[in-house]
């Protein structure tokens, strides 16, 4: 019929054919936990190379021992390769690893299929600071029996790391001993608490968290009577942080003021190339460098039982009582000379080191040999910062010590891992 479309079976678009899922069907899988991850895998590699170093420190505390009643615990081995290979993947949190290790093939093969809980890890963290200075030193000893580490050059730096505490948490004393008083009030509400809601246990821990916030707070009072005694009575006044009362504010890398520890280290290396190892780390809460090269020297000495040939530093490390104590132990250290003594004003130091220094750093020989220092430390910088050493989740300098040791560990694992495993 004019005017009219006829629609036919053929016209009409036919329904396409699919396959949905089915999930409610039985399956019988069959698989071998150790094929999970690669040989080449970094999980595989950490775990291999720590278990052929001593671990024995970090099981000095165990109560569980053969012969003896107890709970078995996760061995060193386990959570020590679990914290370094969440470092290796820029993680910092303990309750971010715990949730991986029943997520993540790689933390699955690292615990076996079983978890581990994140007050563990954290504990495991900060309780073997002995432990993990033993395990660094006798890493670099290996390094150093091998051939692959040498003292010819050394470069340091320090890298400010921000701090576990907030800009507001910052109060002067006035403020603290207010503080104090809430405190002491806080505290004994919770003793006298009578709630038949709240279990044993719950008030236990909030006692628990009462009187460590009144501890902090006393370490901020503290902290601030000792620095205002040093700056003198005529001084500004001081704050300090109630969260953390042994964190700074310092300058950062960005310009801007917040909460940090400086975490200084040194790394040796080749200026050709080649894997850098990282022979010293400490933490401090002084933003300053001008006085670093004596403790880092002592550091290294106290760990190869030797010192660097040249020690390559930048400007803000040229203290002269620094550079005379490096001198006398025969380190060559190389060292910008500020600018602020260029000026035909300023005094010079007379003395034959400090002349030495200054002739020293005018050479072309010296200043070629200077250009391998950002490509030594900066660069070692930078690889922490990628692998999470941008903030600590502890407070304290022992124990945000502890969490760079981990990193620098971590570090000279992954970079020496055939070596060590040869």
């Amino acid at each position: 019929m004019r005017g009219w479309r006829v629609v036919t079976a053929m016209s009409q678009p036919r329904k396409p054919r699919t396959v949905e899922p089915q999930r409610n069907q039985v399956e019988i899988r069959f698989t071998l936990p150790s094929e999970d991850v690669a040989s080449t895998h970094p999980a595989r590699v950490l775990w291999e190379v720590l278990g052929r170093v001593d671990l024995g420190g970090f099981d000095a505390d165990a109560r569980a021992v053969e012969g003896k009643p107890g709970r078995p615990r996760i061995s060193s081995r386990t959570l020590l390769t679990l914290w370094s290979y969440a470092v290796s993947q820029g993680i910092g949190s303990a309750r971010e690893i715990a949730r991986l290790t029943r997520t993540d093939s790689a933390f699955r093969w690292i615990t076996g299929g079983r978890t581990a809980s994140h007050q563990t890890l954290s504990r495991f963290r900060v309780g073997h600071p002995a432990a993990l200075d033993t395990l660094m030193t006798n890493v670099l000893a290996s390094l150093m029996h091998k051939g692959v580490l040498s003292l010819e050059l050394v470069a340091q730096d320090g890298m400010r790391v921000r701090a576990s505490a907030s800009a507001p948490s910052f109060r002067r004393h006035a403020s603290l001993l207010e503080c104090r008083e809430q405190a002491e009030l806080h505290l004994k509400a919770v003793f006298a608490l009578s709630d038949p809601e709240v279990s044993e246990q719950q008030k236990a821990r909030r006692i628990a968290a009462a009187r460590d916030f009144q501890q902090r707070v006393e370490d901020a009072i503290e902290t601030v009577e000792t620095l205002q005694r040093e700056r003198g009575a005529s001084g500004p006044p001081v704050r300090a942080s109630t969260t953390d009362a042994e964190a700074r504010v310092m300058k950062m890398a960005d310009g801007g003021f917040r909460p940090a520890l400086n975490v200084r280290t040194a790394t040796a290396g080749s200026e050709l190339g080649g894997p850098r190892t990282i022979i010293a780390a400490q933490t401090c809460n002084i933003g300053s460098d001008m006085s670093a090269i004596e403790p880092l020297l002592d550091e290294i000495e106290r760990r190869l039982n030797a010192l660097p040939k040249r020690l390559l530093a930048d400007a803000n490390h040229a203290s002269h009582a620094s550079l005379k104590d490096a001198a006398a132990r025969g380190v060559e250290v190389l060292v910008p000379v500020p600018k602020r003594s260029q000026h035909a004003g300023a005094q010079r130091d007379q003395d034959p080191v400090i002349e030495q220094w200054r002739s020293r750093m005018n050479d072309p020989e010296t200043k070629r040999v200077y250009r391998a220092r950002a490509s030594l430390c900066e660069l070692t910088n930078a690889h922490l910062r990628n692998r999470g050493l941008t903030q600590f989740f502890v407070r304290g300098v022992a124990n945000a010590n502890c969490v760079a040791l981990i990193a620098a560990i971590t570090a000279n694992l992954l970079a020496h891992s055939a070596t060590l495993l040869a």
